[in-house]
């Protein structure tokens, strides 16, 4: 099964139909997507933004049955401080829609109690239109790790209530392969890969983990051990935002075909 797929922060913005062509043309068949962009725009692309643009969700979906990609993860979401998870409603109909089987939210908030009622209540948006809720967990805020994620997970009390394990966030959060291994794995919903170096040469995390990350095989993730320790079933997407290579002139073609390649043997 080829279970690879290439994130929506990789193509930097690009509107979503020209990325799933994209895809399509590197041999992808799996992606994800947001409602709008997140990273920086080095390529000028023109601004988008899929909740305001019946016409954009049209064809984004037209685009996915035309070239045979799955629209695999439906991301943007946050549980902060000022944001009421229920006002992006929308946005879960819109990747309800291109068919997203999982969504993801990001934990800002560290009111502890309100971050485990509001994505309680994401997690019942989802249930409401058959979707599993991953949370990405990440170091530097509340949950950090994947211990404290299961525990928040287990607050929660979803039964759609899943992890989405990004490489970068659990090697950097201090686990280890044998950590992952042993996470239960009907709580694992979604894997996203990418490569970094470790320890990380830069404070700022969150600038590198939208902006600077690494074809696979060029940091120092055990990768391969990772995957092995992970269930086999489940999308594996490839997450390498790299403004750098696209400031130094390097077409988002060009960038991302090392990576899928590296990728490729990785799963192979």
């Amino acid at each position: 099964m080829d279970r690879l797929g290439l994130e929506f922060i990789s193509t930097l913005g690009m509107n979503p139909v020209d990325a799933i062509r994209l895809t399509a043309e590197l041999g992808v068949h799996r992606t994800g997507i947001a409602p709008s962009p997140i990273t920086a725009n080095p390529h000028g692309f023109a601004p988008w933004d899929l909740r305001s643009d019946p016409a954009l969700v049209r064809a984004t979906k037209a685009a996915a049955q035309e070239h045979g990609v799955a629209i695999a993860l439906g991301e943007g979401f946050l549980v902060m401080p000022g944001i009421e998870i229920v006002d992006t409603e929308s946005a879960m109909d819109i990747m309800a829609e291109l068919g997203a089987p999982v969504v993801n939210a990001v934990v800002i908030e560290q009111d502890r109690q309100r971050a485990i009622d509001e994505f309680g209540r994401f997690a019942a948006m989802a249930a409401e239109r058959a979707l599993v809720a991953t949370i990405e967990f990440m170091p530097l805020m509340w949950p950090a790790t994947i211990a404290e994620a299961l525990a928040f997970l287990g607050d929660v009390g979803a039964i759609n209530g899943k992890l989405l394990l990004d490489s970068m966030h659990v090697y950097r959060s201090g686990a280890s392969t044998t950590d992952v291994a042993a996470i239960y794995p009907a709580m694992i919903g979604y894997i996203q890969i990418c490569d970094v170096p470790m320890p990380a040469l830069t404070d700022n995390y969150g600038e590198e983990a939208r902006h600077d990350r690494l074809v696979p095989g060029e940091g120092d993730l055990p990768l391969a051990d990772f995957l092995g320790a992970l269930p086999a079933g489940l999308t594996v997407g490839l997450e390498v935002p790299m403004v750098s290579k696209a400031q130094a002139g390097i077409n988002l073609r060009d960038a991302l075909a090392p990576c899928i390649a590296a990728s490729r043997r990785l799963l192979s």
